[in-house]
């Protein structure tokens, strides 16, 4: 199934890699672009991201049959009421925000009522941002979840599933609440770990900086990856989904007293015991094909040059 047109609203990691995958796998046979950045604006029209590229968003969605939000999530409220008046008859309206509750709060109300609003959120990426960061095989083997709106036409999700599925993914349904829930423990909590952690090396008095780098073991030098990020996309994250990671903060706080009294107590049974327990969650996780045991858990720089 093919869209006639497809409008990206900003061209960041995920943005510039749906072009990609549209170029590599189809899906749509033009593609508009939107940019407030005049330098990503002219990187997209370099790069053969876009057909045509815009600094209004309005021009961009001007006879797009689908039109994708790559913007952060507290940007896209903002950016869903610029294009309201152009939006066409039957148009699909998506999204790819981490966190979908803000977005059906935020951008529901500016989609017309000719249009199908359908939140997504593509369950991939990389540390990397700007339009330079895109590559066509980012979704491969990837989930996205799509949290329709309700009396959504079937059609319209299984048009925009097919539009995913061609770029490798695996599509899942469900509502908005439980996706944030669900992505508040496997997303937004390690994101918030891996900042905090990095912040407390960097505030050691007893140890400098340029020993916090130089002896960097795997797990550290891993924890920074995660939070080397964009710290916008980041905050905006947080700030939207902000119950659920609380929920999912408490739980993960009690799950630390825990550990702390069983190394005070030299409690080594339990330590095993969560250990292994970890151990077996990270192996069903590889089994299920969401990662790789490979060095460098499988990536290759060179697929982002």
């Amino acid at each position: 199934m093919s869209f006639e047109k497809v409008a990206i609203l900003g061209i960041g990691l995920i943005g510039s890699s749906i072009c990609h995958a549209i170029h590599k796998f189809g899906g749509a046979k033009a593609i508009s672009g939107h940019a407030k950045s005049a330098e990503t604006r002219a990187a997209a029209l370099e790069l053969g991201l876009v057909d045509s590229i815009h600094e209004d968003p309005a021009e961009a969605v001007k006879g797009a049959d689908l039109i994708i939000l790559c913007a952060p999530v507290g940007a896209c409220g903002a950016l869903a009421a610029a294009i309201k008046s152009n939006v066409q008859p039957g148009a699909i309206v998506t999204d790819v925000g981490s966190v979908k509750g803000a977005i059906v709060r935020d951008v529901g109300p500016h989609v017309p009522p000719h249009a199908f609003f359908i939140p997504g959120h593509p369950i991939a990426g990389t540390e990397q941002s700007g339009p330079r960061s895109g590559f066509a095989e980012l979704f491969e083997g990837r989930w996205c979840i799509l949290t329709p709106v309700p009396n959504t036409p079937p059609e319209k999700v299984a048009a925009l599933e097919a539009l995913w599925t061609g770029f490798g993914s695996k599509v899942e349904s469900m509502t908005a609440d439980h996706h944030d829930l669900v992505l508040a423990m496997t997303s937004h909590l390690p994101h918030l770990i891996a900042y905090n952690s990095v912040a407390t090396a960097a505030d050691l008095e007893e140890v400098t900086q340029s020993e916090v780098i130089k002896f960097s073991a795997g797990g550290f030098r891993d924890l920074t990856r995660i939070a080397s990020s964009d710290p916008t996309m980041w905050r905006d994250v947080f700030l939207n989904n902000k119950d659920a990671v609380l929920e999912m903060l408490g739980r993960f706080s009690e799950e630390l007293s825990v550990l702390q009294r069983a190394i005070r107590w030299g409690d080594g049974e339990t330590l095993f015991t969560l250990f292994s327990r970890a151990r077996e969650i990270r192996r069903g996780i590889i089994a299920a094909g969401q990662d790789t045991a490979a060095p460098n858990f499988g990536r290759d720089p060179a697929k982002r040059s």
